[in-house]
């Protein structure tokens, strides 16, 4: 049984470290209704999986092992982000938080996953970005995940 763990740990180290070797296309996704923008590895997230409340797309990876969300929603009680983070009640234990006037930005593990969340602040829409993946491939996503959040914008 040990055996078979082990072989699965290395295909899947292996998967991993083949996809990060290939390059990745960046396609720049925009949500007209909300003038909310962000870049996306289009090569990384393949599949549509939805729509989230206001406006947006979800997207997965093939294996489905990985998933984003671009979204924006009105702020309709025109919260500040530390007052809309507070309402939405996070976990207790978040690894990373960073709230400012215009933004915020969360992460933290969820199980056998890395949640990262951005919501900016403008013209009276909140607009995200939310992102789950596999937490043993967290250096690999570190840069994904920081174009992602940094491109991230809405007017």
């Amino acid at each position: 049984m040990k055996s078979t763990w082990a072989a699965l740990a290395l295909t899947l180290a292996a998967s991993t470290v083949a996809a990060s070797a290939q390059p990745v296309r960046w396609t720049r996704y925009n949500i007209p209704e909300s003038g909310t923008s962000v870049d996306f590895p289009s090569s990384i997230f393949t599949e549509t999986a939805g729509r989230p409340d206001g406006y947006g797309q979800r997207f997965r990876t093939a294996d489905g092992r990985a998933d984003l969300t671009i979204q924006a929603a009105p702020n309709a009680q025109n919260d500040s982000p530390a007052a809309f983070l507070a309402k939405k009640h996070p976990p207790p234990r978040i690894q990373y938080k960073r709230v400012t006037p215009r933004f915020f930005a969360v992460s933290s593990y969820k199980g056998d996953k890395v949640w990262y969340n951005r919501c900016n602040f403008s013209g009276g829409l909140v607009h995200c970005v939310l992102i789950n993946y596999p937490a043993e491939e967290e250096r690999d996503w570190d840069k994904i995940v920081t174009r992602i959040s940094l491109s991230l914008s809405g007017k």
